[in-house]
Parts: structure tokens; sequence; C-alpha cells
């Protein structure tokens, strides 16, 4: 594939320009596995590994190469690549690392629209999809609301409608991956050189989507569990995959766990009724909760809002609060530990002290 067809820009041009190595390429990282890459080159695939130097100052491991990035590499005779610098993402899905550690995980780079998965059949979770959105916008990127297996519900309509009042404008398709219908209402945003990551809960049929539109059974599928419609994953890793039509399809595992990575800036996009409510509250800093002259709550006990809409905006309103904190702790330890070490530095080197 040419460069243009794995979506370079003049822009990552410059960034490339700007190393001011001309032994250095471009390659999009189609796999990562650990410290191994599969890279897309205008030569064809290559892999590769990152540079020690680049894991050396790379701060944490969000610096470091994901799919979907683009890499300046130096290329080897026999075909592997040492993958040098990380080029400037244009956009960047990120979420909060799972386990103890306040740390962000790119989960997608570089992708232009965000297909949300859910399915129909039993797993349709509406604050699950509020937080999907909020991570898309976030990301950069544009999201849209798939709703796959389409034809396991009687009232699809229905669902529709309730999907649309929490989507924030976001477009909402229906499809049938397993029975191939509804896929061309896709094609808006599958286009040549364009990348779109598919996201979503384990079970919810991403990897049919993927043979949907691959027209070819390459990605695995497992049947969902009968009680909670749940599935296992059976993508593995994450996965850059060239379509026909000339459009990169990101494939993802699923998630178990979306903690958000978000500053809230992309909050009343996410929650436009909310935003819209909150204008007419008293006071401007209002957080809905017991403050007298509360529009938002005067609107859930009219009926004009949805009590668990209100609640879901609020859970990822507490959360974000504990992530500030959580990184302002962070930095202020981080800075703490810079401090002490200009001071052992000053100690064990007398010719130091002169200067302070």
């Amino acid at each position: 594939m040419s460069l243009p067809a794995l979506g370079w820009t003049p822009r990552l041009a410059e960034a490339l320009a700007a190393l001011h190595s001309p032994d250095l390429v471009p390659a999009r990282v189609a796999r990562q596995d650990r410290d191994h890459y599969l890279l897309l080159t205008a030569d064809g695939e290559r892999d590769g590994v990152p540079a020690g130097r680049l894991r050396h100052e790379a701060r944490e491991a969000a610096d470091l190469p994901v799919t979907g990035d683009w890499v300046a590499v130096r290329a080897a005779a026999d075909g592997a690549a040492t993958v040098v610098a990380v080029l400037p993402r244009a956009t960047a899905f990120l979420r909060r690392s799972p386990g103890e550690v306040t740390a962000a995980q790119v989960v997608a780079a570089n992708v232009d629209t965000v297909f949300v998965v859910t399915g129909l059949d039993g797993d349709l979770n509406l604050r699950r999809l509020e937080r999907y959105l909020v991570a898309g916008r976030e990301s950069g990127a544009a999201p849209v609301l798939v709703l796959n297996k389409a034809d396991l519900v009687s009232d699809l309509d229905a669902v529709r409608v309730a999907v649309e009042a929490v989507a924030g404008g976001a477009p909402v398709v229906a499809v049938s991956a397993r029975e191939r219908r509804g896929l061309e209402a896709l094609a808006t945003w599958l286009v040549p050189g364009g990348t779109v990551a598919l996201l979503g809960s384990s079970g919810v049929g991403k990897s049919t989507l993927v043979n949907a539109l691959l027209g070819a059974e390459r990605q695995a599928t497992q049947e969902v569990r009968a009680d909670d419609s749940r599935g296992r994953h059976t993508t593995s890793a994450r996965e850059l995959i060239p379509l026909p039509g000339g459009a990169l399809l990101l494939d993802t595992p699923g998630m178990r766990e979306l903690g958000p990575w978000s500053d809230g800036l992309e909050m009343s996009g996410a929650f436009p009724d909310v935003a819209a409510l909150a204008a007419g509250c008293r006071f401007r800093d209002c957080r809905h909760e017991q403050e007298p002259g509360c529009a938002v709550r005067e609107a859930v006990e009219r009926g004009g809002l949805d009590a668990a809409r209100l609640e879901g905006w609020h859970r990822l309103q507490r959360e974000l609060r504990w992530l500030t904190s959580r990184r302002d702790a962070r930095a202020r330890a981080e800075e703490e530990g810079r401090w002490k070490a200009i001071a052992r530095a000053v100690k064990q080197h007398p010719k130091l002290r002169r200067w302070q």
C-alpha cells in the first residue's frame, strides 16, 4: 500500500523532516505485541522493535508506540526495523490503566472515527455508552454508535430512540453483522485512507463485524454466554486491518473496564441535555445535587430528564474529580522526587554547593 493509502499526511511529513535524519522512513504500527511491532511501510510489512533510547526517554507507557501510530524507523537490510520516534498523534483514545497505578493507556491512535459497538442481545447498557462517548469525543475522533445484532430485537425503533436519547448527537446505526444486513450504512465513514476503530465490550460482535466488512472469515468468533450475553475475548491484540474499499479498520479486544482519562471538557458534548438545562441553574458552579434553584434536578422531578441519565452524569463527574486528585498527587510526588534527587546530588558533589 502507498503511504497516503495508510493515512499519511503533509503534517506527518513535516514532523518526519523535523527529525533531520535522512535515513529514517515512515511506518504505521499495524499490530503491537509487547515490545515487537508489525509495521506497514511503502515497501511492505516489516517487523520492528523500539530503540533503546526511545524506551529510556519515554516518561510513561503512553509515550511508546501503539497500534495506529505513525513512527520513524531505521530499516535494516534483512527487513527488520528499529523504531526511533513516535510522530505526533492526530487523535488518541485514552483510558485509565487498569489496576492501582494512575496512568493513561492509549487504546488507539490516529483514528478518524470510533465505532462504539454494542450488542442488542441483552448487553445494551446506556451508562456504558455514555462512558464511551465521553472518551471518544476526548480522543478527537468522531464517535458513531453501532447497534449490532439488530436481528435479535423485536422493537428496533424503541431501542434506537433510547440510544439516541444518550447519543449526544452522535450518529446511531443498526446492523446485523451475522446476517450482513445494514452494513452499507457504515460506508459514510469507511473512506479510503481513513481509519476507523472498533470499540466495545466482549461479546458485542466486533470480530463478526470485521469479518463482514472484510467479506472473509479472518477474525475468530465465539458464542456469548446465554445467561448474561457476555463473551470472552476473541481479539487478543489491537490490529490495523486494511479493508477492500481502502479504509483501515482498527480492531481492539473487548474492554471490561473503561476508567475515564479526561479533563471533563467533553462532558457537555456527551451530555448536551444536561448542559442545556444547567444554563438555567441559579449558580454557575451548580453540581446538581442539593443546591437551591437547580434547573437540572427540577427537570428530573418534572419528568423532562431521566433520573438514570443524571445519575450517569454524576458518576462520571465523581470519577473525574477522583482522577484529578490522583493526578495532582502524582505530579506533586514527582516534583518532590526531583528536588530530593537534586539535593542528593549537591551533597555528593561539594563543588555544586557554591552554586546554591
